[in-house]
């Protein structure tokens, strides 16, 4: 496992190769230093992290099976606590270092088979500048077969008394046992984010379809705020707060915002909830940035 220690002007970053984690993205302010992502915990550690990648995609699969081009494939869980494949494959393993210098470090990742049916070689980009940060990710397809593949992150945001989160999404999933996607719906109220709302008190492990590509996340008591946009290719998000039931240590102070470029459990939805058919040799690409501002106090 690599740390490396990323610098440009006032905006500070960390990234672990293990798991091609981001470790800290933070803010220097008046010789204040402001997370903009929740500090990690541990640097091995995904669940504990500031932001993982979800590649080969994101989130689960119903049953670990899906049919596809005349066959039918399985998965194997690949956590402990979890009865389905879960996240893809990156935010478990170990990822090479390609090039680092004072404000970018690209680091790369190769799978095959290893209880997927995947097999795929993906590049990840980490850069700041006096914007803020972008996160790219190129994948390649190396497997034989044409599969269905997808692309995301899996940030977590810190949260405070005062957090708001604006994002402008057209339709809402349920949750169904399993924490699986149940079925799609309005957008409740208490979860319509098309104007800067306080996350509700309770458990929300969520899809939203059609999402702006563009959010904003404010914490008035830091004087701070955070756009974050997405390239067109990531037109879906899930928003993920925890419980007390779920982790025992959690203390309400995060919250999780993830960009994806398809819907959870997309193999068995029609079109593949926007899944990207990759041949041999075939690749799929896409960044999101993530741009703090102040806001008056």
């Amino acid at each position: 496992m690599a740390l490396i220690d990323l610098q440009a002007g006032s905006f500070l970053a960390r990234v672990s190769t293990s798991g091609g984690l981001l470790l800290d993205f933070s803010w220097l302010v008046d010789s204040r230093k402001i997370p903009l992502l929740r500090p990690a915990q541990d640097a091995a550690d995904a669940r504990s992290s500031a932001c993982y990648p979800l590649v080969p995609f994101g989130n689960r699969v119903r049953n670990n099976r899906f049919a596809f081009g005349g066959r039918t494939y399985s998965l194997l869980p690949n956590t402990s606590w979890d009865a389905h494949y879960l996240h893809g494959d990156g935010w478990l393993g170990e990822w090479s270092l390609l090039s680092r210098s004072r404000d970018e470090v690209q680091i790369g990742y190769r799978h095959q088979g290893q209880g997927t049916p995947y097999s795929y070689d993906v590049r990840q980009t980490i850069t700041l500048s006096a914007d803020g940060l972008r996160l790219h990710m190129r994948l390649v397809n190396t497997g034989e077969d044409a599969l269905p593949f997808g692309l995301g992150w899996h940030p977590f945001f810190p949260l405070t008394e005062q957090t708001t989160l604006c994002a402008k999404a057209q339709r809402y999933w349920t949750e169904t046992a399993g924490w699986l996607p149940g079925k799609p719906t309005d957008i409740p109220t208490e979860l319509d984010f098309s104007r800067p709302s306080p996350l509700p008190n309770r458990w929300i492990n969520n899809g939203f379809e059609n999402w702006s590509g563009e959010a904003q996340i404010t914490w008035p008591e830091n004087r701070t705020a955070l756009t974050l946009t997405a390239d067109p290719l990531f037109q879906h998000t899930f928003i993920f707060l925890s419980d007390s039931k779920f982790d025992p240590e959690f203390r309400r102070d995060y919250f999780c915002f993830e960009p994806m470029s398809h819907l959870a459990n997309g193999h068995n939805l029609p079109g593949l909830g926007d899944l990207k058919v990759l041949h041999h040799g075939e690749g799929l690409e896409g960044s999101i940035r993530l741009q703090p501002h102040e806001i008056p106090g």
